[in-house]
């Protein structure tokens, strides 16, 4: 399970059919650029908004049919093209890249989960299209996956985008357990933070587990690469509690140990 960059996109992986990497490739490209302009280096916000509307107009060309001379696009106009991929997806991701630029906090968790929607569950439509297994259970299930990859990593990383000036933990999770806002900056980790972290991995794990009969249904490698995918997941939750939630000091990855616990957990799935 990848959990650095783009933490929720299965990039080429072993499991993955080399007939599909190109196409994995071009659509990785366009979320990790797009995603590199709202995130990365010291543009203004209203640099970072002008590049990403960049983006949009090169998909509306592409819905139009019109050539590409960006390679980028070129390269994702044959993709859409060639598996009839919904362009809808793609906007979602634009749309929660803008909103990276200018909201920086969440006031409750249903604000939370509708940025998730846009910003971690188009890449599993879009893989599930790849596949022509997009129907509505499949989809139901996938999002709930999605969504709670992209939970866990804002648990995994809250000192990381600490520092970018963001909080994704709901405030109004924060208020309930009595936690500061400006805790976040002193990197506490006293009982209160860990109740109200208890919760929040207790929340993303039963996300993950709802959406889980996925991929015992997919069959073949596809099937073979989600379960490693909610097992990662999983794993992350599992280290967030090893140190006691405090991600402050110690970031949870995934080590070549977990490698071992996740295969078994896939297999028993």
């Amino acid at each position: 399970m990848p959990v650095d960059h783009y933490e929720n996109f299965p990039v080429a992986s072993v499991l993955m059919p080399r007939r599909l990497v190109p196409a994995i490739e071009a659509i990785y490209a366009f979320a990790r650029s797009a995603d590199d302009l709202a995130d990365e280096g010291d543009a203004a916000p209203a640099e970072r908004l002008a590049a990403l509307a960049a983006y949009e107009e090169a998909l509306d060309g592409i819905e139009s049919g019109e050539l590409q001379a960006d390679p980028l696009f070129a390269r994702l106009a044959r993709v859409i093209a060639q598996y009839k991929l919904p362009l809808q997806p793609f906007r979602d991701l634009l749309s929660a890249f803008r909103q990276d630029v200018v909201t920086t906090r969440y006031a409750g968790f249903d604000a939370l989960l509708d940025y998730c929607r846009r910003s971690a569950n188009p890449v599993g439509l879009l893989m599930l299209s790849l596949y022509g297994a997009a129907g509505e259970r499949n989809v139901r299930d996938s999002d709930a996956i999605c969504s709670a990859l992209q939970l866990i990593n804002f648990l995994q990383d809250v000192a990381i985008d600490r520092n970018k000036d963001r909080i994704y933990i709901p405030l109004d999770d924060l208020a309930r357990f009595g936690v500061d806002p400006a805790q976040l900056d002193q990197g506490l980790a006293d009982e209160r933070w860990r109740a109200l972290m208890a919760f929040e991995v207790r929340r993303a794990r039963a996300l993950m587990l709802a959406g889980a009969p996925l991929a015992r249904r997919l069959p073949g490698r596809i099937g073979w690469e989600l379960r490693l995918v909610v097992q990662g997941g999983l794993r992350i939750l599992d280290k967030i509690e090893g140190v006691g939630y405090d991600v402050f000091t110690r970031r949870p990855q995934l080590k070549p140990a977990d490698w071992a616990v996740m295969l078994w957990r896939a297999i028993r799935m």
